[in-house]
């Protein structure tokens, strides 16, 4: 494979698990005015954060056995229209109850582009070379939290929160035509796969029972789910509880994310030396330290807002060293399933995610407390999985 073409197919697979988390950022700041709009509380409108979660997380299940059956492309495509179609529907939404609904829609529709993204790595790559890719793949998915709550708050200021939505549909747009004609067919459809719920759930039972699928999926997905819980936190956090306006959170939420691609560039060096297995290892024990100390800080009052943005930055760095190898290693057992593999993964991680950001909308109102809680209770958990599951397994790459 030349550089270019290299290059090439990681910008539009970047793209393509980009549209997610661009989706999910750029409407951020515009919490307070969508409220304000739509006559509700900043707290319901990021229920609206839930519903994409668990829009995400329910149709990677669609979308897994879809992408097996019938290729990559042809789910991907119809994939993107509905979340452009969606997109177009929130630019003109009146209600938040429609706008909740909406936005499981879009997230239907996007989950296709993520599922898809993540086969196709399995399908183009070499196993061994997944988690460099992952790490590239970060570099690119990251510029996503730097750019979309920014551009999302000059947006929001000038124009309102509905342009943001049409700029999305935009995206989509460009992702679509990109994909349909940048991308090869990756995979060939196999025609034994039936679409049948039996046999669906049957074929999800078989990758379930891999114990490196499950050890490194819940393992990654509950440590995960400590962004989600940041995501969901952060306009409460910082234009609630620290009072900035909505460009301020834009450039705060733009600086956290260099973290996260920091780190997961610092992870393609460190592959070198260091297993992914020892990565992850090493990042869950930095992070359980991190967050223990975060969430004493936080109960005696000893933090204000840069000492609070400092240990998010340390948080969420640990989380770009880990995520890159539990995705790599969740997937590497799998050739034949990678589709439903990938799916499944997705789908436990969104899950979780939905849930935490679900906890994030009833339990932090005018403290920092419950969030820094719920992301020690994250961090815990996934180390005990970790450590647990280790024991039984023999790693494949």
């Amino acid at each position: 494979m030349t550089k270019a073409r290299y290059f090439k197919l990681i910008l539009i697979l970047g793209s393509l698990t980009a549209l997610g988390p661009f989706s999910i950022d750029m409407y951020l700041p515009g919490f307070a005015g969508i409220a304000k709009d739509l006559n509700t509380t900043v707290a319901n409108v990021a229920m609206t954060l839930s519903s994409y979660f668990i829009g995400i997380s329910a149709g990677q299940l669609l979308y897994g056995p879809l992408l097996d059956r019938y290729g990559r492309k042809k789910p991907l495509f119809i994939g993107l229209l509905v979340y452009i179609a969606a997109s177009l529907g929130c630019v003109f939404v009146k209600d938040i109850d429609t706008f909740i609904g909406l936005r499981f829609i879009q997230a239907v529709g996007s989950c296709a582009a993520t599922v898809a993204s993540v086969s196709m790595v399995r399908d183009l790559f070499p196993v061994r070379d997944i988690p460099k890719v992952f790490s590239l793949l970060m570099l690119v998915v990251g510029i996503s939290p730097m750019l979309a709550p920014t551009v999302g708050g000059y947006v929001t200021d000038a124009y309102g929160w509905h342009m943001v939505f049409f700029i999305l549909m935009c995206i989509g747009i460009v992702i679509l035509l990109a994909a349909q004609f940048g991308l090869p067919n990756s995979y060939t459809p196999d025609t034994s796969i039936s679409l049948k719920p039996k046999p669906i759930l049957l074929n999800f039972a078989t990758v379930l029972k891999e114990p490196q699928f499950y050890t490194y999926a819940f393992t990654g997905s509950i440590a995960f789910s400590g962004l989600f819980t940041y995501v969901a936190a952060s306009p409460i956090l910082f234009m609630d509880i620290f009072k900035v306006d909505a460009k301020t959170y834009g450039w705060i939420f733009a600086f956290m994310s260099l973290s996260f691609i920091l780190a997961s560039q610092l992870n393609s060096v460190l592959l070198k030396w260091f297993s992914s297995e020892n990565m992850i290892f090493g990042a869950l024990v930095t992070q359980t330290i991190v967050v223990t100390t975060f969430l004493i800080c936080s109960i005696y009052g000893l933090l204000g807002m840069y000492e609070t943005i400092a240990m998010l930055f340390l948080f969420l760095a640990c989380l770009g060293i880990s995520n890159p190898n539990t995705a790599g290693l969740t997937l590497a057992p799998f050739t034949r399933n990678a589709g439903s593999a990938s799916a499944l993964m997705g789908a436990i991680q969104l899950g979780l995610g939905a849930f935490a950001s679900f906890a994030v909308g009833v339990f932090v109102k005018d403290s920092m407390v419950p969030m820094v809680v719920i992301m020690t209770v994250s961090t815990i958990t996934a180390l005990v999985v970790l450590i647990i599951g280790k024991r039984t397994i023999k790693i494949k790459y």
